[in-house]
């Protein structure tokens, strides 16, 4: 982590917990993380559960994020969910380009940047997706795939856009795997991300915006991962649905 930038832990809570168990669990997550300022914390419950977890983390140092969001303000658009909607329910930041919209979804590079400019018109805070799958990293094409993802994704965001704007270096073949990047092999991706947003944005901006790691983090590995000079935050699955878990993280960014 680099002291200029404030770290980022989020918690991805995916397909899981109706409304009062969410409820519960983020009472459950402000009870182990007060009084922890370092850190910016963030819970991404179902778009079902954002209303009921909103009102257990009002006043408190944990955040409210979504993990979707679509591009356009309304209309026909069944299934999907607009920036205004995620706004009337508290919601600061949103997780957009997840490995599991990519993979399962078909989500593309070009609607991930058409998601974000929405979000960021809106007022909400991307939490913007990049990473490789196993096949890719294996030949050799992790670089190209991320730059790709990362051009493309951020292409057209102005300067101001890009600082509001989180990253998420996710390997695909660390999540809810238990495989994990070393910390040495997530350093080197984050390195090329911040390369590429400098290429892209200039120096001062690329060492302003955040870097989170999304894979398999656990109380174990946090430290270590968080340690790197370019890792600014983590993207947390399962270990973000087990309160005390997630406080470990948190306070390892701390």
């Amino acid at each position: 982590m680099n002291a200029n930038r404030r770290p980022i832990i989020a918690g991805n809570w995916k397909m899981y917990k109706t409304g009062a168990a969410a409820a519960a669990l983020a009472r459950e997550v402000v009870a182990q993380v007060a009084g922890v300022t370092k850190p910016e914390i963030v819970v991404c419950p179902t778009f079902t559960s954002l209303a009921p977890v909103g009102p257990a983390i009002a006043g408190t140092n944990v955040q409210l994020g979504a993990q979707n969001v679509h591009w356009e303000k309304e209309g026909a658009f069944t299934g999907e969910i607009s920036a205004a909607m995620l706004l009337e329910v508290g919601v600061k930041y949103v997780i957009i380009g997840h490995s599991e919209r990519r993979q399962l979804f078909g989500e593309t590079n070009e609607g991930v940047n058409r998601r974000t400019k929405a979000a960021l018109a809106a007022g909400l805070r991307p939490i913007v997706c990049v990473g490789e799958s196993l096949a890719q990293r294996e030949a050799g094409q992790t670089a190209q795939v991320v730059s790709d993802q990362t051009r493309a994704g951020l292409a057209g965001l102005s300067k101001d856009d890009m600082v509001a704007t989180v990253i998420a270096y996710e390997p695909v073949w660390a999540i809810g795997t238990g495989k994990t990047a070393s910390p040495a092999q997530a350093q080197e991706v984050h390195r090329l991300i911040r390369d590429r947003l400098g290429e892209m944005f200039g120096a001062d901006v690329a060492g302003r915006v955040r870097i989170q790691y999304g894979g398999s983090v656990k109380p174990d590995n946090a430290k270590e991962l968080l340690g790197q000079p370019d890792i600014d935050g983590a993207l947390v699955g399962g270990a973000s649905l087990k309160a005390g878990e997630f406080a470990a993280i948190v306070k390892a960014a701390a």
